[in-house]
C-alpha cells in the first residue's frame, strides 16, 4: 500500500484550490493501492490558503503567519494513516513544505528552490517510510504494480 498527496491524485486541496493531478496516481488509488492524505488540510489549514514557505526552520505564510504547529500536526496525522494502511512508500508532491523530496522554495515567495525536505516527508522517512516523487514512482515501481 502507497500513501499519496492528495492533490496528486486530482483532489483540490493545494493552497490555491486546484490540484497536481497525474493519472499514475489515480491509477494506484482506481486499483486500491494507496490510501490519499493531505497534511495542510490534516492540519487543520482551510482550502484554498496562503501560500507557505519553509524558513529557518519554520513554516511561514505569505502574510508572515507561523503556521509550523498546523504542519506539523498534519504530518503527524498522514503519519498515523501511514502506519494504519502499513504504508511502506509514500509518493509525495514536489517542492511541498509539508511533502518536498528532494527540493522546497526557499522561503522568499521568489519561486526560488534549495535542497530540503517538507515537514511530512520528514516525519515519515524518520519513521522508516520511503518517500519518492510520482516521477520516481514510475522509473522505479509503476511496471511492477501495473503488469
Amino acid at each position: 500500500m502507497y500513501l499519496i498527496s492528495a492533490c496528486i491524485a486530482g483532489v483540490n486541496c493545494k493552497y490555491d484550490g486546484h490540484n497536481n493531478f497525474h493519472r499514475i496516481a489515480k491509477e494506484l488509488v482506481d486499483a486500491n493501492k494507496a490510501v490519499l492524505a493531505c497534511p495542510e488540510e490534516l492540519g487543520g489549514l482551510p482550502t484554498p490558503r496562503t501560500p507557505c514557505e519553509i524558513k529557518e526552520g519554520k513554516v511561514i505564510s505569505k502574510t508572515g503567519d507561523d503556521v509550523s504547529s498546523e504542519f506539523r500536526v498534519g504530518a503527524s496525522k498522514t503519519l498515523e494513516i501511514a502506519k494504519k494502511h502499513n504504508v511502506k512508500i509514500a509518493i509525495m508532491q514536489k517542492r511541498s513544505p509539508s511533502c518536498g523530496v528532494h527540493q522546497i522554495y526557499d522561503g522568499t515567495f521568489t519561486s526560488s528552490l534549495i535542497s530540503g525536505q517538507g515537514v511530512t516527508t520528514t516525519l515519515l522517512q524518520k519513521n522508516g517510510i520511503k518517500v519518492i516523487t510520482i516521477d520516481e514512482y514510475i522509473e522505479q515501481y509503476y511496471q511492477y504494480d501495473f503488469k
